[in-house]
């Protein structure tokens, strides 16, 4: 498809729709392989300008007081409840996710974080004090104290290609109710749902300059949104290689940094779980964005009474799951993201093949007429060293291990350089926690894979640094100012 500029997306830059230095690009979905739309490809002065228009309505909105910051984020709420159906739309068509998903855990999460936000006590609370009661030298000195959230300034936002609404909303809504501006640089893949995002706000009354939004498809525009010099702190979810990257910059100048990275996450199942209810949260992988998604339990670790039954089990439901179009009644899986991705994913299972795994289910791209699918695979017969066991592979595949005893599965799941999500699944839930407790991990769910999203979400190790959604995010976004007086 061609068009003329005129037809494509225009960035959002100090309030205004600007054209691209550098044209347009296309967004293509991963179903039909049409073209979406054409987005804007930012040049790196375009980003800087971005930068700088955030920075200078950093110092008015801060002081807008929080009640008004608040009202911007449920107005935008409300804008996107309205424009549900055809951003969900969008969405589909970019990422290629499925109807439910696009509707209720893109745009429908999107939407709720910003009204998560949008109540102006959590954002004005001050937090505990602490009270020396004691001088220096131990004398009998009082000294009052008060630990109070400021903004931090100008925030970079960086976004993943898996889902284009709840993962931005988590960054913008907390960013902007705790006084903060942000550049958003969405994922090139699926760009154009959170210029949507940047319209809802728009209507909603956001001041220019507060939010902006530039993307492009190169790495250009991403390295211009980290080291512009007007930007304090970037806030990243994608790979960690792009991650230890950023954090180099951000460390040359002493920038904020907020990471969720990759993910391995081990399903640690014992013999006397509920088999049916670990094989339906492990069986998300296989379904949940076409397992591009690093919270899934990719490693099944599974004790060598019920690994028989299990990898049975975990075959039956992934052969039963209905690949094809997201827009079709009844699909589970959609596409991957891309050619590209989807020939990554391939070349993964035919690697677990040759290194020894057997292929269970799966391992034959479906036949589609169009799209980039992947069919649901099992791994089975693995081994820790494998690079299919070690390595994100971000798709529809697991691999499965066998352990003996506790001691062994917990060795088993911290054997990673990951650490962000694991999970256990067993029958003596005493059990349970008492492994979850020890697991390196971010966070564990125990004999389920739901998430509390007021919860603190984040990894050890190379999954990441720091803490994010629920209250932990108005942290995230804040630095803590003490201010101290004589008692």
């Amino acid at each position: 498809m061609t068009a003329s500029e005129s037809s494509g997306q225009r960035l959002f830059v100090g309030g205004a729709w600007v054209a691209p230095d550098h044209g347009f690009y296309e967004v293509r979905d991963p179903a039909t392989e049409r073209t979406v739309g054409l987005a804007p490809e930012a040049s790196r002065a375009q980003v800087h300008a971005a930068a700088a228009a955030a920075r200078e309505a950093f110092g008015p909105w801060s002081r807008t007081p929080a009640e008004e910051r608040c009202a911007v984020l449920a107005r935008a709420a409300d804008v996107i409840r309205r424009n549900l159906v055809p951003y969900a739309d969008l969405a589909q068509a970019e990422s290629g996710a499925t109807t439910g998903t696009a509707r209720g855990m893109q745009v429908g999460v999107g939407m709720a974080r910003f009204l998560r936000y949008a109540r102006p006590e959590p954002v004005e609370t001050a937090l505990p004090p602490q009270i020396n009661e004691a001088g220096p030298f131990g004398g009998a000195a009082v000294m009052g104290a008060l630990a109070v959230r400021r903004p931090v300034g100008v925030v970079t936002c960086i976004t993943s290609y898996n889902n284009p609404w709840a993962n931005p909303a988590g960054k913008i809504a907390p960013a902007l109710a705790m006084g903060n501006t942000v550049v958003v640089k969405p994922a090139p893949q699926d760009p154009l749902s959170v210029y949507r995002m940047a319209e809802a706000l728009e209507a909603a009354g956001v001041p220019p300059g507060v939010v902006n939004v530039v993307s492009g498809s190169t790495p250009e525009s991403g390295e211009a949104a980290v080291d512009s010099p007007d930007v304090d702190m970037v806030s990243f979810t994608g790979s960690t290689a792009v991650g230890q990257r950023i954090a180099e910059v951000c460390g040359r100048g002493m920038k904020r940094q907020l990471m969720e990275l990759g993910g391995k996450g081990a399903a640690v199942v014992f013999d006397d779980a509920d088999l049916g209810s670990a094989v339906a949260g492990i069986g998300t992988t296989f379904s949940f964005y076409s397992g591009q998604i690093c919270t899934a339990p990719t490693r099944v670790l599974v004790q060598r009474g019920a690994h028989d039954l299990l990898v049975q089990q975990l075959a039956s439901y992934a052969a039963h799951l209905k690949v094809g179009d997201p827009r079709e009644r009844g699909t589970v899986v959609g596409p991957v993201i891309s050619a590209a991705h989807r020939d990554r994913v391939e070349s993964y299972v035919e690697l677990g093949r040759k290194e020894g795994a057997r292929i269970v289910t799966g391992g034959e791209r479906p036949s589609l007429p169009t799209g980039f699918y992947v069919a649901p695979t099992l791994l089975a017969d693995c081994t820790p060293d494998m690079r299919v066991v070690r390595e994100e592979i971000f798709g529809p595949v697991v691999v499965v291990l066998p352990f003996d005893d506790e001691e062994e599965a917990i060795a088993l799941a911290d054997d990673s350089e990951y650490g962000l999500i694991d999970y256990v699944w067993s029958g003596d839930v005493a059990r349970a926690f008492r492994v979850a407790r020890r697991l390196r991990a971010g966070g564990v769910g125990v004999n389920t894979v739901g998430r509390n999203m007021e919860a603190p979400f984040g990894g050890f190790k190379k999954s990441g640094v720091g803490r994010d959604v629920g209250s932990y995010a108005l942290h995230a976004y804040s630095e803590t100012q003490a201010i101290v007086w004589p008692g």
